[in-house]
């Protein structure tokens, strides 16, 4: 049985997908047997797994509308298979921003993926799911079918409140939709150490959640950057760089520390998630930035004229 994990964040821009494509290919390089499946309309995490999206057949919104099975839908990519990347996409395109307005009206609208996903756990290890970064009914419908959340973050102020929101969201799908439910784990990424205060934050997300934040940290890398251009995951792009060598190192650590498959089993009722506290910054304000400005310098050349 698949350990089906949602890649999310309520705040765009923190590299969900780079996340994503690159934990499917480091999974895949340590072993695993990975399917990606993109929720995103988008569908960034398609392109970046060397999947063109726009010669897709079957999509992941035809899975949603019951039109095709997960095995009729999903791709291998062959650029992946070369160097021992390889992992199963389900994709997306601009098809499944329709999808919402359709399910609407639909019964069991936000358990689709779910019950269409029990019929293939068996043939996968791990499952990720990249969510788009509002809470529509896509990302529900990811959130359902998980056994728990990964939360890639910038170790920044207003991905602390961001993180404060999705956290809440986490609860009530917990509370209402999904018992098994839980947060996985915060991964600290395109994080930079000269900065202080990706330090600062860096420590605050330690104290505040403990063992819920991954050892692991992703630098800020130019070469991850630069893959999606060649339609490829950094880790498959360039396996030296260091960026992709975390990746490895967090695809490893994710096989140590998860529990078995069996342990994830439909109707185990996870851990309930506690109350998180809204993360007052806690940083030092420098006495120049609340000093008054200088006054403006004397025009010395109008003196001069007059």
């Amino acid at each position: 049985m698949a350990r089906i994990f949602c890649i999310a964040n309520q705040k765009g821009g923190v590299g969900k997908t780079t996340t994503t494509v690159n934990l499917a290919a480091g999974l895949a390089k340590v072993g695993q047997r990975v399917l990606m499946i993109d929720l995103d309309p988008q569908g960034n995490a398609t392109m970046g797994s060397g999947v063109d999206k726009r010669q897709l057949e079957m999509t992941v919104y035809d899975v949603l509308l019951e039109s095709a099975s997960v095995a009729e839908a999903r791709v291998k990519p062959e650029r992946l298979a070369e160097g021992g990347f390889a992992y199963d996409v389900l994709g997306a395109n601009r098809e499944l921003a329709g999808a919402e307005v359709e399910m609407v009206s639909l019964d069991r609208r936000e358990k689709r993926l779910r019950t269409a996903l029990a019929v293939v756990g068996a043939e996968y290890d791990f499952v990720l799911i990249d969510c788009p970064p509002s809470l529509s009914l896509l990302t529900l419908n990811g959130l359902c079918a998980a056994h728990g959340v990964i939360v890639p973050m910038q170790c920044e102020y207003f991905a602390l409140e961001g993180l404060t929101d999705l956290v809440n969201t986490i609860k009530q799908v917990h509370a209402n939709l999904n018992k098994n439910l839980q947060i996985i784990g915060l991964l600290r990424v395109m994080f930079d150490p000269r900065i202080t205060l990706q330090q600062q934050v860096s420590e605050q997300l330690k104290s505040h959640f403990g063992d819920k934040v991954f050892d692991t940290v992703i630098p800020r890398n130019v070469r991850l950057a630069e893959a999606p251009s060649y339609g490829l995951p950094g880790v498959v792009f360039d396996p030296a760089a260091r960026g992709s060598q975390a990746f490895i190192a967090f695809a490893q650590e994710l096989v140590d520390k998860m529990p078995p498959a069996s342990a994830f089993a439909s109707g185990a009722v996870a851990p309930p998630i506690a109350p998180v506290a809204r993360i007052t910054p806690d940083l030092p304000i420098p006495d120049d930035v609340m000093a008054p400005a200088a006054a403006p310098a004397a025009d010395s050349t109008s003196e001069n004229n007059a």
